[in-house]
């Protein structure tokens, strides 16, 4: 069973954090087909942490899980900590494949959702 782990960096507001976790939500929604666990972690700041989350998926049956980073940029949380963190929690499940995806920032769908988002707002 394939899960997918959504992380962003966590925030001391909650309102933030909560829509992350209402994203992981959406997408459980569109990509179930593919990911039967979708869960949102948090780098710091707010729980649920990337090993927790990485637990979770695994305690709800997963064998694979996809760590899919909601970062913009490739800065020092998306190319050091991220990794870092994964790495010493991938020592725990020898038996699962965890894996992380490039972060966000990184997708050739990047460029159509900037036009888009810009486009919504003049529609000519």
């Amino acid at each position: 069973m394939k899960a997918l782990l959504l992380v962003a960096h966590g925030s001391r507001r909650q309102q933030s954090n909560d829509e992350v976790v209402l994203l992981a939500d959406k997408l459980r929604k569109k990509c179930f087909a593919r990911y039967s666990i979708v869960h949102a972690a948090f780098l710091e700041l707010a729980e649920v942490l990337i090993p927790d989350g990485i637990k979770k998926c695994i305690d709800e049956g997963a064998s694979s899980v996809i760590v899919l980073p909601y970062f913009l940029n490739s800065g020092r949380h998306v190319v050091e900590d991220i990794p870092n963190i994964v790495n010493d929690t991938m020592k725990y499940y020898p038996d699962v494949d965890i894996r992380i995806a490039p972060h966000l920032g990184a997708s050739d769908l990047m460029m159509e959702l900037l036009i888009a988002s810009a486009n919504s707002t003049n529609p000519n």
